[in-house]
């Protein structure tokens, strides 16, 4: 069971590199004002986006397995 999750985990990391690439590679110069902006935001507002990002990304995990 271990290696099936391992499994799915690098097939998850896989498809993150996929779309960074294609995003990169499809609107690089979007791409660069979005990581500009993003220097301004506030470092608690972050925080709070990447917390909820990673709940919301469980909770589809959880919805695709159940």
């Amino acid at each position: 069971m271990g290696s099936i999750a391992f499994a799915d985990f690098l097939v998850g990391l896989g498809v993150l590199f996929m779309l960074e690439g294609l995003l990169f590679a499809a609107a690089p110069d979007w791409t660069r004002r979005a990581m500009e902006s993003a220097l301004a935001v506030p470092e608690h507002i972050l925080r709070l986006v990447g917390i909820g990002s990673a709940i919301a990304g469980l909770i589809l995990i959880w919805l695709v397995r159940h």
